[in-house]
């Protein structure tokens, strides 16, 4: 399966002024239990068309919602996705070499087809979380030194 491309648009006031406040309406309507939702949906010639989806796909889309009233673009792809080099490079915000040589090295899972390197989106994210967490660590650990030496941090 191929991954869809991450998007480079970034949304425009009125998506953002719109996601905020359908944001704020279906977070109302998420406050049930239930496993699911009916949604009514009118057309611009007001043909009703209720659909139900399950809560979790609301959920979903509450934060879809969420990001882009914060102006974010958003892309969703699936967790079991392969991604290109380049796609890989683009979650990771780094340039297509220096993931190939993170491949080459072992840091990151890929295999082939034919001469094409891919990913796994989960193995991409799980790299990225990794390094979060050393990149927070390394500046806890930094903070706190510069306290110890009162350095006024």
């Amino acid at each position: 399966m191929n991954a869809p491309a991450i998007p480079k648009t970034m949304p425009s006031e009125e998506d953002i002024a719109l996601a905020r406040e359908s944001g704020r309406a279906l977070s109302a309507v998420l406050l049930t239990r239930s496993d699911t939702q009916q949604i009514d949906f009118h057309d611009d010639k007001g043909a009703v068309r209720t659909v139900q989806m399950p809560t979790s796909a609301l959920r979903l889309l509450l934060e879809v919602l969420t990001e882009i009233g914060q102006g974010n673009a958003v892309s969703i792809i699936p967790i079991h996705a392969e991604l290109t080099t380049q796609e890989a490079a683009d979650v990771l915000n780094i340039s297509r070499p220096f993931l190939v040589q993170l491949l080459e090295k072992g840091e990151m899972p890929f295999h082939k087809i034919g001469t094409h390197r891919r990913v796994r989106y989960q193995d991409v994210i799980d790299y990225k979380k990794g390094i979060d967490a050393e990149r927070r660590k390394v500046l806890n650990d930094l903070a706190a030194e510069a306290q110890e030496l009162g350095m006024g941090y």
